[in-house]
């Protein structure tokens, strides 16, 4: 993001998070109680403390920004959001009158040095199946006599249901996951860890304000139920997944481990980078058409080092805006039967 906006808090010209992006996350204070805060430059803005000091009175509640999680603040919706990273903005700024009497150095510590937990608790994780060029090139390993799409992929966000349970913050170690694989030239499955351990680049949304059980959310009113994105890493395990994923789909090859980012962008933050949703074919049903859908310009790369590397190399560079599916139509598909979603659900794009 391009830094336009100064500062009292630094803010390296090169930094990620410039005053115009914010993101939340969730952060160890010196005994190891979780405070929300946003990134700012090098630094965190602790939202818990701001909020006792009294510097979000009426804009929103304190018991919102000093809870241990985002979800408080997820359930508060659109406005309270707006209101909030607005407020944010001013207090960060140059000078701001706001601060007068407050010790600036109270409310900031060091982003480096800080530790970060996971930002919000997930209730429910779906990973959707998003990407035609993957869809396209799994299916040419899983059915390599085969037509690669499934008759019905461009007709429904395909997803499946994960485990919350196994959610963790980037860097966490992961153990390298064991289950039944059988190679096409084995007469019999074998057990034994995964030798086709993989990683999935994606990018996932976390859920605001949820519905009531029976009362889908409408395509158009999609954003005011998305707080904002995360990065993914759907870790699969290849050689499980093909021995088990029909007819139910994936199941031990998934389960053992999804890592996040711990920052979460805002949709209010990406408004710069939006871009329209590609014209789809077949048209989608109406319940899963919008006026005006959307993608992002998001570049994303991921390297690799083993450790007998001395350096990481880049294995993939994609876009975001290069899904097939948008995240609106991902939320609408998911709750068009009546199923209600809840602040926190984290729904990912698929690679």
């Amino acid at each position: 993001m391009t830094q336009a906006a100064q500062s009292w808090v630094r803010i390296p010209p090169d930094s990620e998070f410039p005053l115009e992006n914010l993101p939340y996350g969730v952060f160890a204070d010196a005994h190891g109680r979780p405070h929300i805060g946003v990134a700012a430059g090098d630094s965190i803005f602790d939202l818990h403390e701001a909020a006792h000091a009294g510097l979000f009175d009426g804009v929103v509640s304190r018991a919102v920004l000093t809870a241990p999680t985002m979800n408080l603040l997820l359930a508060a919706g659109r406005d309270a959001w707006s209101a909030l990273r607005k407020r944010i903005r001013e207090l960060l700024q140059d000078a701001p009158a706001l601060l007068e009497g407050v010790n600036r150095d109270a409310l900031v510590v060091g982003r480096p040095q800080a530790k970060l937990v996971l930002p919000f608790a997930a209730g429910d994780y779906v990973d959707f199946y998003s990407s035609l060029e993957h869809a396209t090139n799994l299916g040419k390993i899983f059915r390599p006599d085969g037509e690669p799409l499934m008759p019905n992929w461009r007709w429904i966000p395909i997803g499946y249901h994960g485990r919350t349970s196994t959610i963790v913050i980037d860097g966490t170690p992961i153990v390298r996951p064991s289950g039944q694989h059988k190679a096409p030239s084995e007469p019999v499955p074998v057990f034994g860890p995964s030798r086709l351990l993989d990683i999935e680049l994606e990018i996932g949304f976390v859920t605001g304000p949820g519905n009531r059980m029976g009362a889908p959310i409408p395509i158009e009113s999609a954003r005011d139920h998305i707080f904002g994105l995360v990065l993914v890493n759907d870790w699969s395990a290849r050689d499980i997944q093909a021995w088990e994923y029909q007819p139910l789909g994936p199941f031990l090859a998934k389960n053992f481990c999804t890592s996040i980012s711990p920052w979460v962008v805002t949709l209010e933050a990406l408004e710069p980078f939006k871009k329209p949703l590609p014209q789809q074919d077949p048209e989608p049903l109406p319940y899963l058409r919008a006026k005006n859908d959307f993608m992002f310009d998001i570049h994303l790369e991921a390297r690799l080092q083993t450790s007998s590397m001395t350096a990481p190399q880049i294995i993939t560079n994609t876009n975001f805006q290069n899904l097939y599916w948008s995240i609106a139509q991902q939320l609408a598909h998911h709750t068009v039967n009546g199923c209600n979603l809840e602040p926190g659900d984290l729904l990912a794009s698929g690679t």
